[in-house]
């Protein structure tokens, strides 16, 4: 476990750290998963399950597998077999507004911020269910306007959190590389998901904003009790916030564990540094660029 774990029991004590294993209470729960594009197998996960309230760690070479596997999971992608469950519903088919709609959201290696509208705006897009979305109940104002204000406090109390209220009327397309991996995450809140996936959430992000990012992915799971998994090639953010590390290769899961098993793991050696190299990945700091597939 991460020192800054919250003191709680550990969930996953006594947990074997062998890939598929069945934890205590999962979110989610992915079978046979697999996806090819052009004869190359993308993702081709058998079992594994995610535990609910923790933060997982998803680690892998570029091109293990990791981004495909968000997509699929969110409704973004179509895997060519497979079932997965979320709160023991099945998910197969179901696309990526009504997957977040029920309450798993994820963000994105690339931000998805709509740079031609204002950071409040692009805030208010996030919330579900808005009645000023629907033709009708949309020409009559006193329908969805105490809606309205409700969802803009809302918002405006998420950019004070991620100290972006003050970029509140300012244009999205203004906002640093930094500002817009904050922005995207608060964005996922207004959801107010059960599980969030964050896709590289450090990846291209000033240093002086990666604390920042750090002690907001622990929030979701400290005081907001939010599971969290994220995919990160940072060797050194992968082993301080994760409690649990699932690791991919050429598709497939080959190792799951605590972080202090994965750094020891002969099977992550081997795939981040070849079979004769002697130095553990925790001891070497990963920031591969790239699109992972």
């Amino acid at each position: 476990m991460s020192s800054d774990a919250p003191a709680a029991t550990d969930p996953l004590e006594g947990i074997a750290p062998e890939p598929g294993v069945a934890k205590p209470d999962p979110i989610l729960t992915i079978d046979g998963v697999k996806r090819s594009f052009g004869g190359i197998t993308a993702v081709n996960v058998d079992h594994l399950e995610i535990q609910r309230g923790i933060i997982t760690g998803l680690i892998g070479p570029n091109g293990a597998g990791k981004t495909t596997l968000f997509n699929l999971m969110t409704g973004f992608d179509t895997p060519d077999t497979g079932t997965w469950r979320f709160n023991g519903a099945p998910l197969s088919g179901v696309p990526a507004h009504l997957v977040a709609r029920r309450g798993m959201v994820r963000t994105f290696q690339l931000t998805k911020a709509l740079s031609r509208m204002t950071v409040m705006e692009n805030m208010q897009l996030g919330a579900t269910g808005q009645l000023g979305e629907r033709f009708l109940p949309s020409l009559i104002p006193g329908l969805w306007r105490r809606q309205e204000r409700e969802i803009t406090a809302r918002a405006d109390e998420l950019l004070a959190r991620f100290k972006l209220d003050h970029m509140r009327d300012e244009y999205a397309g203004t906002l640093s590389g930094g500002q817009r991996k904050l922005l995207e995450m608060a964005r996922a809140l207004m959801v107010e998901p059960e599980l969030v996936m964050l896709d590289e959430p450090m990846a291209g992000v000033n240093p002086a904003l990666t604390q920042s990012l750090l002690g907001h992915i622990k929030g979701l799971r400290d005081d907001e009790s939010r599971t969290v998994v994220f995919v990160e090639h940072d060797m050194d953010v992968v082993f301080d916030i994760s409690d649990w590390v699932v690791c991919m290769a050429e598709g497939a899961i080959i190792a799951e564990g605590p972080p202090s098993s994965i750094g020891q793991n002969a099977a992550v050696i081997e795939a981040y540094l070849g079979a004769t190299h002697g130095q553990a990945p925790a001891r070497r700091r990963k920031q591969a660029g790239g699109t992972d597939q």
